[in-house]
């Protein structure tokens, strides 16, 4: 039996398993999946384990709320592609790295087991690793919703500096010889990412919402007056409901002048409600 397979192939009765999520979420409920992390450990950093295992590994350790896995995922937001099981997956839609879409998921469900092994502090930095991100790698709609509300406030400055960024790209990607504010001389190698970025922004902009809807609606004004696209539009509508500010009402109000009957109605729906 290889290395990888007694870890991440055999359940914690020693049966095999298909499926590796078996492993990984059964190990949040039986403490003997603390007896396997030296070895996903070695594994995660060994050079020559293939990349699909090092990644599992580090999913592994993260889940569970270990320091090594959130070292090696703050690690790996620091140089995106150059992590070794970099694009391991992929989104089929967009053609791009899916891979801290799927560490972002660990994250969150890393909650009871961080306060239980005394890690939450690296587990907010992973999350503030990851939202720091949030401009150029693609998340699958996940992150947004995945940070409490207590998380989104201890994130909330590199939360708003994200997306300040991200509009910046936006706004390159509408006008390459423009100068968006905060770029006054655009790097010349900088390229738009090839996913829906605005309407990851605004995701991250409803997370705002949750303790702060007035940064909340000038983040997300930003965005759609950057690139109101229908599906960016419509996420747009979460601000309405998770915040009564009045500065998100006139949120409201500008989606209901620029989007379509859908978005309209939505809009409409949600500040009738409020």
């Amino acid at each position: 039996m290889s290395r990888f397979d007694q870890l991440l192939g055999t359940d914690f009765d020693d049966r095999p398993v298909a499926d590796t999520d078996e492993v990984i979420y059964g190990g949040l409920d039986d403490p003997r999946h603390r007896a396997r992390v030296p070895g996903l450990t070695e594994m995660m950093s060994d050079p020559a384990a293939p990349a699909r295992e090092r990644f599992l590994a580090c999913l592994a350790l993260t889940t569970w709320g270990e320091p090594a896995g959130y070292e090696a995922l703050i690690r790996a937001a620091g140089s995106p592609a150059a992590t070794p099981w970099y694009e391991v997956l992929v989104n089929r839609k967009f053609a791009v790295d899916s891979t801290f879409a799927q560490l972002a998921i660990a994250v969150g469900d890393s909650a009871e087991p961080a306060e239980e092994k005394r890690t939450a502090g690296q587990r907010e930095a992973a999350f503030r690793a990851l939202v720091r991100i949030a401009d150029t790698e693609y998340f699958e709609d996940q992150l947004g919703d995945l940070m409490p509300e207590t998380m989104v406030a201890l994130v909330l400055p590199d939360l708003a500096e994200t997306v300040e960024r991200g509009v910046n790209s936006l706004v390159l990607q509408a006008d390459p010889h423009g100068r968006p504010h905060g770029h006054p001389h655009p790097h010349p190698d900088r390229k738009p990412p090839a996913f829906d970025l605005a309407t990851q922004l605004v995701d991250l902009a409803g997370a705002a919402a949750l303790v702060d809807g007035p940064l909340a609606a000038k983040l997300a004004m930003a965005v759609l007056e950057a690139e109101a696209s229908p599906r960016a539009l419509v996420h747009a509508v979460t601000l309405l409901h998770r915040s009564k500010a009045p500065d998100v009402r006139q949120l409201g109000e500008y989606m209901m002048s620029v989007g379509d009957d859908r978005v309209r109605n939505l809009a409409t729906d949600a500040l009738r409600s409020s």
